[in-house]
């Protein structure tokens, strides 16, 4: 298991369950080392005195601020830690909001509550009554020396943490954005085409269907010049929509996302479906092709119910619909 980065306790009234604290996610954002141009030689970055020029070794490094009259005062970190709140390891829910209550922008990090060895039943209890009660418990503790506000959240059968911005590090929109869209510039026919075009390119929840098509990028390019190939460009952006063709715009989408009477969408298919898209994986000519690219090529071979497709039953279906349309030449 992975080792816990934080251990401690959750209470809630007067129950205390033992936990550990468990990243959720992985980063996998493409790292770079820097070189200088033209050879292999590393860059690295020295901790310098900018007073005397001298390199400082790691152990001699502390904290400090410096005092509007200009004098710095530096701490320990276990100065620090003597005074920072919750330093005992307890994470204490103080009190429970409806999940819906909670704005999506306060959301930092998400992690595994890991329930101790003895500390299972009350665990599981908690976990039970948060997922009938449809609330969240708020509460905070100290991470990597830092006060964290959390919210603590069922999923699954097992508990999740979230770590939350405080109040005053959300900004309001006001104060970000020049004016605020006003929709009540559109008509409720701009509206109600919009919504059916929302609700005709509705899914399931699928995250693998967006895969990081960034990383997938750069490695290609990293195989491509150990061998000596080049790799093209990506695909330009779209054009904004103006104003004046934005009706255009979303009555040709809404034409190109609907399904033809009496047409399933693939994604709906029974288990045959999925045995012939396993036949064609490796066969068909779209396996490197993005979803909004096939999407695209859907859209010009007019492959019914495109919009709720998976990426791999677009490729499929794209394969089938060339397939259909090379028989008239082949018997010709």
């Amino acid at each position: 298991m992975t080792r816990p980065v934080w251990t401690g306790s959750l209470s809630f009234g007067r129950v205390n369950v033992s936990i550990g604290l468990v990243p959720a996610t992985v980063n996998t954002i493409p790292t770079f080392h820097q070189f200088q141009r033209g050879t292999t030689d590393r860059i690295r970055y020295r901790r310098i005195n900018e007073r005397t020029g001298e390199e400082v070794a790691y152990d001699d490094i502390v904290k400090g601020v410096e005092a509007p009259d200009g004098e710095v005062v530096t701490f320990d970190d276990e100065e620090l830690e003597a005074v920072a709140p919750g330093r005992s390891h307890t994470l204490e829910l103080s009190g429970f909001v409806a999940e819906s209550e909670l704005p999506v922008v306060f959301h930092q990090k998400t992690y595994y509550l890991v329930p101790g060895v003895h500390t299972t039943k009350p665990y599981a209890l908690l976990c039970t009554a948060l997922s009938r009660s449809g609330k969240i418990g708020l509460g905070s503790f100290v991470l990597y020396g830092k006060q964290q506000f959390a919210a603590v959240r069922p999923m699954r059968d097992v508990l999740t943490l979230d770590t939350l911005f405080f109040a005053d590090e959300v900004r309001e929109p006001e104060t970000v954005l020049d004016t605020i869209p006003d929709a009540g510039d559109f008509s409720k026919r701009d509206i109600d085409t919009a919504v059916r075009l929302i609700e005709t390119m509705t899914t399931s929840w699928r995250p693998e269907d967006f895969p990081d098509r960034y990383r997938e990028a750069v490695q290609r390019l990293v195989r491509s010049k150990l061998a000596g190939t080049e790799v093209g460009a990506a695909p330009r952006p779209p054009e904004e929509t103006n104003v004046v063709d934005l009706m255009d715009a979303l009555q040709s989408s809404l034409r190109e996302h609907t399904p033809q009477e009496g047409q399933q969408p693939t994604g709906e298919r029974s288990g045959q479906g999925q045995q012939q898209r396993r036949g064609v994986e490796s066969a068909r000519p779209d396996s490197s092709m993005t979803k909004r690219e096939l999407l695209r090529l859907a859209a010009d071979l007019d492959v019914p119910g495109r919009s709720r497709m998976s990426r791999d039953d677009l490729a499929t279906a794209v394969s089938e619909a060339r397939r259909r349309m090379s028989k008239p030449n082949r018997a010709s």
